[in-house]
């Protein structure tokens, strides 16, 4: 059969403009509603409903994590990955240097974050900065001291590192399986003030004091096994630990609970970057800008994966007025002797990478201490 094309007619032609007129509205709608695809590379928890949820549906955004332990693997990852594969990164603070020194991260602009409302000891955090140009915004921090189960452990016997060596603790003693917080508790311990920026001999002493406690390792644990030993009673203290494992479990009932040693407890804090050559950009600025919000810093002090403070004052505010409980046990009352107290009196250090030494320096005496 032999088929005619007709030629069309004004009043098809017209038809057929009106109908592709009618249809444009709808196109653009659809395009506009596109949902986002913002890439994280993140702790476990920073993504999941409780923390992100909120935002997600706000801006019609989806988030993809790729959850990482320690940064080391947060640096493995990023340098396997081609540029622009993650919009935002969330990093431990001594990091960030790293990152910034291999082209990992934008420079930001401090104008776009509330740093006013933050406490002035984390508006210009050490190492976010370079030059004066800003590459990470803090959200969160806590803790790290002796982690104890207080059924066989009080927090009178937790106030000092040596009851990591306690006769009760032989068999016991956990570690969560990173050298940077069980090093610098450990220098802690034998007397350094400054535990990251100490002379050999002064590193020969930490590693003759951890080689000591080798005895008494029950094992070393990821975040899983950290959790489980730890609830389980099979481990009845941890080191390179704090309130961010056992929060979470004291929130659930368990016995366990981390006290800070007149020794002098270390702090983690976390940050947010957002990555180079990101094509998303203004979303990740958008979602830096929410985090550290009064109600994004609420929501980040009680993510359920595991318990932070936080820099805002107004976040503190919030989570008083939403969770009074949880601000009472993170110590984040205002008016009242808080966890500010402990930064201000000199009885928390920041966590960093070791200033004297290598990392890997560290790292090796870490594979030999667990091989030991």
């Amino acid at each position: 059969m032999i088929s005619y094309l007709k030629t069309p007619t004004r009043r098809s032609l017209l038809r057929m403009t009106a109908g592709a007129a009618l249809a444009t509205p709808f196109l653009s709608i659809r395009a506009a509603a596109q949902t986002v695809n913002l890439s994280m590379l993140a702790w476990y928890g920073h993504a999941e409903p409780d923390v992100v949820g909120e935002f997600e549906e706000a801006n019609n955004v989806k988030f993809t994590p790729k959850y990482y332990t320690g940064g080391d693997n947060m640096l493995g990852l990023i340098a396997q990955s081609p540029p622009g594969t993650y919009d935002v990164i969330l990093s431990d603070a001594e990091y960030v240097q790293q990152l910034n020194a291999a082209g990992y991260i934008e420079q930001l602009d401090p104008a776009d974050y509330a740093f006013d409302d933050f406490f002035p000891e984390f508006q210009k955090f050490p190492g976010h900065w370079k030059d004066d140009k800003l590459f990470s915004v803090i959200t969160r921090f806590g803790f790290l001291g002796v982690a104890h189960n207080t059924d066989a452990i009080s927090e009178k016997e937790a106030e000092t590192y040596n009851v990591y060596a306690a006769d009760k603790v032989t068999g016991k003693l956990g570690h969560f399986d990173w050298h940077l917080p069980n090093l610098g508790q450990m220098s802690l311990e034998v007397g350094n003030a400054h535990p990251y920026d100490i002379d050999e001999a002064a590193w020969e002493k930490v590693k003759a004091a951890t080689m000591a406690l080798r005895p008494q390792v029950g094992g070393f644990f990821d975040y899983g096994g950290t959790f489980s030993s730890l609830d389980n009673g099979q481990m009845l203290a941890f080191a390179g630990i704090g309130d961010w494992i056992t929060g979470v479990l004291e929130r659930n009932g368990a016995p366990v609970r981390t006290t800070i040693p007149q020794e002098g407890g270390l702090q983690w804090t976390e940050s947010f970057s957002i990555g180079k050559d990101t094509r998303n950009y203004e979303m990740a600025r958008k979602w830096i800008q929410y985090i550290t919000s009064p109600e994004g810093q609420a929501k980040s002090a009680s993510m359920q994966a595991y318990p932070a403070m936080v820099p805002s004052k107004s976040g503190w505010r919030v989570l008083n007025d939403t969770h009074p409980e949880e601000a009472q046990r993170q110590n984040m009352v205002m008016g009242t002797r808080n966890a500010m107290d402990l930064i201000r009196e000199g009885r928390i250090q920041y966590r960093q990478l070791p200033v004297q030494q290598s990392l890997e320096d560290w790292n090796d005496f870490w594979s030999d201490y667990k091989g030991a």
